[in-house]
């Protein structure tokens, strides 16, 4: 079949690759370059999602898992295994039992080819792992494993992948409408392009382009902005840690010599800006000096980046959405909404089985 693809970031990618791999002759539309807007935002972690097993997603936690493994294997000079540490307070949310329960639980579905086992260690342990750890209220932790990428690279080295294979990929091609007979036409041009099938993996834009086209949005999204900073480096070791008060988690990584902080969950919207607050600014920076004894102000910000997440819609609360993705027909057309980084490949599978399932009918 002749597919066209649309949207360059992770999902999009590796949809068109694996439906290369199929035997489809496909077309990718980016309307930028590609791995630009989200997917080269992301916490730079290749994950199972340890706090997903938290809101019962099981399912999911394992196929990032495996997916996690397959990244790592597959291109290791773009990934790495990553020590995190968990530290416990006196204060804190979790307590340790339920820590262990779901750090054994992530350790068993990673299956015998897991990255590295989960252990507790001592105050004394963790401090010499993070010697700026605050020790003040520090009962211990647990120190695991997960994975981290450089994700516009390993993005970019999907899309070579899918060249090789025979995608034609279109940069700086924005789509300006789908029919969902399988025609699109692109910005600026009059005459449509026909295919035996669309993927609309447009990511939060998704929805975005059945509205300007005049098709039903059949799933709702949240978009959620997460933002980061990059700050000095303050250890080797990575950490998972609750924000006080709340049940979030935010990560402070090692990544490239410096700190990566992050990340918010603020409601957004694609007319406004996709930038750090001030307000989000604020909030990074008091979890950091909550937990660690060299204080940082706007001043040691590096940098900073913001991305949006387009999460299945119908959750009050950001943290609790679902990282789940789904996929929805309108005649030729086939529009794929949610999904996370680590799960770009088994994502593009089920859109391959969709299109043979839908050649089936």
């Amino acid at each position: 079949m002749r597919i066209a693809v649309i949207g360059g970031g992770i999902n999009g990618l590796a949809s068109a690759w694996q439906l290369a791999l199929a035997g489809h002759q496909v077309e990718l539309f980016e309307r930028d370059a590609l791995m630009q807007a989200t997917s080269a935002a992301s916490s730079k972690l290749l994950h199972g999602g340890l706090r997903y097993l938290e809101q019962g997603h099981i399912r999911l936690v394992q196929e990032a898992l495996r997916e996690r493994r397959w990244w790592i294997k597959k291109a290791p000079r773009l990934t790495r295994r990553l020590p995190i540490l968990y530290p416990i307070y006196q204060d804190g949310r979790r307590p340790r039992w339920q820590l262990k329960i779901g750090l054994w639980l992530y350790d068993f579905l990673s299956g015998r080819k897991g990255i590295g086992r989960h252990r507790w260690l001592t105050p004394a342990q963790l401090l010499r792992c993070s010697p700026e750890l605050n020790p003040e209220g520090l009962t211990g932790g647990y120190l695991f494993f997960d994975g981290q990428m450089q994700d516009q690279q390993l993005g970019l080295w999907v899309a070579a992948q899918a060249e090789k294979q025979g995608v034609k990929i279109h940069q700086h091609c924005p789509v300006a409408a789908v029919r969902a007979n399988g025609a699109l036409r692109l910005q600026g041009n009059a005459e449509w392009l026909q295919f035996d099938r669309i993927v609309n993996v447009a990511g939060p834009w998704s929805n975005q382009l059945l509205e300007q086209s005049g098709l039903v949005v059949q799933q709702q999204l949240d978009l959620v902005r997460g933002s980061h900073l990059l700050l000095p480096p303050v250890s080797k070791y990575g950490h998972m840690l609750e924000v006080p008060g709340e049940q979030r988690i935010v990560f402070v990584l090692p990544y490239q010599g410096q700190t990566l902080l992050g990340t918010t969950e603020v409601r957004q919207s694609l007319a406004e800006p996709i930038a750090c607050s001030h307000g989000e600014r604020a909030y990074l920076l008091d979890l950091y000096n909550h937990y660690f004894v060299t204080s940082r102000n706007a001043a040691d910000i590096i940098r900073e980046f913001a991305g949006v997440r387009p999460l299945l819609g119908g959750s009050d609360n950001a943290s609790t959405a679902s990282r789940e993705y789904s996929m929805h027909w309108q005649q030729q057309l086939l529009t794929v909404t949610g999904g996370k980084w680590t799960t770009a490949r088994a994502l593009a599978r089920q859109v391959v089985q969709q299109v043979l399932l839908s050649g089936k009918h």
